[in-house]
């Protein structure tokens, strides 16, 4: 085995289809290409590089590939310096070793204290190795893998971190009825919802709730306005209006909770391999009917100050109403923490189940020193 950085087109063109080589097509969701590319050119939002690598076989077949990247907010955050990694598939144990050794030769390099990832490119953004709910299908922007890949990484000697869960709610398996205006009145806000041509004016906004309301968890670091921009990149596309809701608090009309949720376009991104073309978007407009039964809650958040006064509980009984007037019957959820207890209640109260149990990885870099590396698996990240 040996491993290479992405050198050109080609290479990269084999970084993008190693997945749906691997992978059942109808249970891995492939990441976009537009996406990766923007890291292969270095024009994505992030600050610092990423560097695709590939693994070859001795026949120079690609049988493995990841990122390699840092973040200097991260290490800032967890008190740790950390080297990154993501996007990451393998065929086999020997080929998974021969990446996590190019990791670990990277971090010495670096002086970097643990390895941990897969993380795309954020924990915060898509991240994860599923560790149960492998007969159900992945989604956009969550991971997909089969059963015997988080044995290698522990046989690796990787150990979980930042464990959650992704939730799958049946529209209408608990009735919801939507919030009185008393009840909106009683909590101080009204709802609003979004608007395809405000977007460029809603989403700084958003922008500004999601910020403080996730600062305090460890993993989170603060979403800058250049990544906030192409993470919603296409957002007006897909919006669904009845799907995002946003509460504004009655005095100020400040925003103080939202809720974000599009259609789910997996199938759709399934079939044409992550190569989300201008045509295939013209196809995708042209057919976007077929993609509203089932949606996808990408995320949601309250200001710290407004957090305990049960207005996402509003806001959610809202939206199982909308879900079920737009003929939607289910709702995939984004990881949810599972230390958040909160969050998850907004979906075990509707009737939802865990769907996929999912984990970071983490382990000390072997050029660490026994005081400077975490004496403990989960110090600096828990």
């Amino acid at each position: 085995m040996r491993v290479e950085t992405v050198p050109d087109d080609a290479a990269f063109r084999e970084f993008v289809e190693l997945p749906s080589r691997l992978w059942p097509h109808d249970l891995a969701v492939p990441l976009l290409e537009s996406t990766i590319r923007a890291w292969y050119r270095g024009t994505s939002a992030h600050p610092e590089p990423v560097r695709l690598v590939v693994v070859r076989d001795d026949d120079g077949r690609v049988v493995g590939r990841s990122t390699v990247h840092t973040d200097a907010r991260l290490d800032e955050k967890f008190g740790v310096t950390s080297q990154l990694f993501g996007a990451t598939d393998f065929a086999s144990a020997e080929v998974a070793s021969a990446l996590f050794e190019h990791f670990d030769q990277t971090a010495r390099a670096a002086g970097k204290q643990q390895i941990l990832g897969p993380v795309s490119l954020l924990p915060n953004q898509s991240a994860g190795v599923i560790t149960s709910g492998f007969d159900e299908r992945g989604f956009v922007d969550s991971a997909w893998n089969p059963a015997w890949v988080p044995g290698v990484y522990e046989s690796a000697g990787f150990v979980r971190t930042q464990e959650a869960q992704t939730w799958s709610v049946d529209v209408g398996a608990v009735e919801a009825t939507a919030p009185t205006s008393a009840e909106l009145a009683a909590a101080g806000i009204r709802l609003e919802y979004g608007d395809k041509s405000k977007t460029d004016t809603l989403i700084p906004e958003l922008l500004a709730v999601l910020n403080d309301a996730f600062e305090q968890l460890p993993y989170y670091t603060r979403i800058t306005p250049a990544e906030m921009t192409a993470a919603t990149d296409g957002l007006s596309f897909l919006l669904d209006e009845k799907l995002l809701l946003l509460a504004r608090d009655d005095r100020s009309g400040k925003g103080v909770a939202f809720i974000l949720v599009l259609p789910d376009i997996s199938p759709f991104v399934q079939k044409v391999r992550g190569r989300l073309t201008p045509l295939r978007q013209l196809e995708l407009l042209l057919t976007r009917g077929r993609y509203r039964r089932e949606a996808i809650l990408i995320i949601q958040g309250t200001e710290p100050d407004r957090q305990g006064r049960g207005i996402l509980t509003l806001l959610s009984r809202q939206l199982q109403v909308n879900l079920a007037e737009g003929g939607y019957r289910r709702l995939r959820t984004t990881t949810v923490g599972l230390d958040n207890a909160g969050s998850a209640r907004q979906f075990s109260r509707f009737g939802g189940r865990p769907l996929h149990g999912s984990t970071l990885y983490r382990r000390p870099a072997s050029s660490a020193s026994k005081t400077s590396a975490p004496t403990r698996p989960d110090e600096g990240i828990a």
